[in-house]
C-alpha cells in the first residue's frame, strides 16, 4: 500500500517550518492571487520558490492552489504564473475551474494537477472523466461524500488517480465551499477568496408562507447558528478512510495560528503512526489523541457526512473553544538550563507550562521557577506582548517548540 499522506495548510512560512517540524509530508498555500484565501498571509514570488526548495531538501512537498472560480479576467497574468510555477517544480497545482485545468494541460504538460474539493467530484464518472487530462493525478473529494461512496469510487478509477480527503479543520454549511453568502451581504465574492465567513453571523429564519410551521433550532442568549458548522475530526476513523481508498489527510486551516497548525499535525501524525505500527490498544490511544486536538482553538467536532446522518452539522454557538493556551513558541535549542523563547500570552513564575514538541518532550511539564528578560533582568510576570524571555527549565526544548497552559476555565457549548 502506497504511504499515506499527511497534507498540512500553511499560511506563512513559519506555519509552513512548523507542519514540516511536527511530522507533514506535504503542505499546500496560495500566492498572492488565484487562491481562495486572500486574507490568509499567502507568499510572494520569492516566498513560493524559497517555501519549495526548503520543502524539497526535506524531501516533502508543496502544492499550490490555484483553486478560485475564474471569471474572463482572472486569467490576466495566469499563463505566465503557471509557467514559473513548472519552472520552479512545484510538486502539484490545485485547481477547480475547467478552464484552468484545460490552460495548465496545454502550456505546462509536467505541472501535476490536484482537482480542488471546490469542484464537487462526487462520482466516479466526473473522475474518468477529467483522468483524461493529462495533468490531472489526484482528486481532492468533495466534503459531502460517505465513506461507503467513496469505496463504491474507488472501485471505478484509474488506480494511478489519487483520493485525497479533508479529515480536519473549519467547513463551510455549502456544497464544498461554494458559497455565495459573502457575495451578496459584504459584497466579497468567496469564490474568488475574499470571504468574510457571513455563516458565522448571527440569523433567525422564519418561511412565512407556512403559518403555523415551525423548525426547532437550538440557540444561546445570543441568537441561533444554524447556517455555523461544527468542525470536521475524523483522527478516530482514519483507518477507515484508509480503507475506502484514499491516499492523503487534508487538514484545513490557512488561516489559523502557527500553534494550531503544530497541534493539529502533531496530533493526527501520531496517530498514523500508530496505525503504521498496528498498536495495541490503538482506539484507547486515538481518543488520547482527540483529547489533544481540545487543547488548540476549535468548535464542537463532528464526523461530518463521512457516516451519513450520524452528525448533524449545525451548531449552538459560534465562539471557539480550547482547554488550553498557546504561551510561547521556542525560539532556540535550550542550553545552560535556560530555553529562549517568546511569549504569546500572559504567564507568571508559579504557573505550570505544558510542551508541544515532535519529540520525547511531548507533554512534559515546566513549572516557572525563573526567567529573564533579553538584558538578564529578573521577571515574574510575562506580561509584555511578544516578549523575548530565557525560561529555566532541565528540559531539553528544541526550536519549534511550543509551550501551553491548561485554561482554569473552559467555556464549554451545550452537547
Amino acid at each position: 500500500m502506497k504511504k499515506i499522506e499527511l497534507l498540512a495548510p500553511a499560511g506563512t512560512f513559519e506555519k509552513m517550518q512548523s507542519a514540516f517540524n511536527f511530522g507533514a509530508d506535504a503542505v499546500y498555500f496560495a500566492g498572492k492571487k488565484f487562491g481562495l484565501r486572500a486574507f490568509a498571509g499567502n507568499f510572494d514570488d520569492k516566498e513560493i520558490e524559497l517555501a519549495v526548495n526548503y520543502a524539497h531538501s526535506l524531501n516533502k512537498k508543496v502544492y499550490i492552489t490555484i483553486n478560485i472560480l475564474a471569471h474572463e479576467d482572472d486569467f490576466d497574468g495566469l499563463e505566465d504564473y503557471i509557467l514559473w510555477l513548472e519552472k520552479i517544480k512545484v510538486d502539484a497545482v490545485i485547481v477547480s475551474d475547467l478552464g484552468i485545468i484545460s490552460l495548465i494541460t496545454q502550456i505546462a504538460p509536467k505541472l501535476v494537477i490536484h482537482v480542488s474539493t471546490q469542484a464537487n467530484i462526487l462520482n466516479s464518472y466526473s473522475i474518468n472523466f477529467l483522468a483524461k487530462c493529462g495533468g490531472v493525478q489526484r482528486i481532492i473529494l468533495a466534503r459531502e461524500l460517505s465513506i461507503d461512496e467513496i469505496k463504491k469510487i474507488r472501485k471505478k478509477i484509474p488506480n494511478n488517480i489519487e483520493l485525497e480527503s479533508f479529515v480536519h479543520g473549519a467547513m463551510c454549511i455549502s456544497y464544498s465551499g461554494r458559497c455565495l453568502l459573502s457575495n451578496y451581504l459584504a459584497g466579497r465574492d468567496s469564490n474568488r477568496g475574499a470571504c468574510v465567513q457571513p455563516c458565522r453571523w448571527e440569523y433567525t429564519i422564519t418561511e412565512k408562507t407556512r403559518k403555523g410551521e415551525q423548525y426547532t433550532i437550538e440557540e444561546d442568549d445570543k441568537g441561533t447558528y444554524i447556517l455555523n458548522s461544527k468542525d470536521l475530526c475524523l483522527i478516530e476513523n482514519l483507518e477507515e478512510l484508509i480503507d475506502a481508498g484514499i491516499c492523503s489527510f487534508k487538514i484545513e486551516g490557512r488561516m489559523k495560528s502557527e500553534y494550531y497548525v503544530a497541534n493539529v499535525v502533531n496530533a493526527y501524525h501520531r496517530a498514523l503512526t500508530l496505525i503504521n505500527n498496528k498498536t495495541d490498544d490503538i482506539k484507547l490511544k486515538l481518543l488520547e489523541l482527540k483529547k489533544e486536538l481540545e487543547k488548540s482553538s476549535h468548535r464542537r467536532y463532528t464526523t461530518g457526512f463521512y457516516f451519513g446522518e450520524k452528525n448533524k452539522e449545525y451548531l449552538e454557538n459560534s465562539m471557539p473553544v480550547q482547554t488550553h493556551e498557546f504561551i510561547a513558541v521556542v525560539l532556540e535549542n535550550a542550553c545552560n538550563g535556560f530555553v529562549k523563547i517568546q511569549m504569546r500570552n500572559r504567564f507568571k513564575v508559579g504557573d505550570v507550562l505544558e510542551v508541544l514538541s515532535p519529540n520525547e518532550n511531548f507533554n512534559k511539564k515546566i513549572k516557572v521557577s525563573c526567567m529573564m528578560d533579553e538584558n538578564q533582568n529578573i521577571i515574574e510576570d510575562a506580561k509584555v506582548v511578544q516578549q523575548i524571555i530565557y525560561l529555566k527549565t532541565d528540559l531539553n526544548l528544541m526550536k519549534g517548540d511550543f509551550l501551553r497552559k491548561q485554561l482554569s476555565e473552559v467555556p464549554q457549548t451545550k452537547q
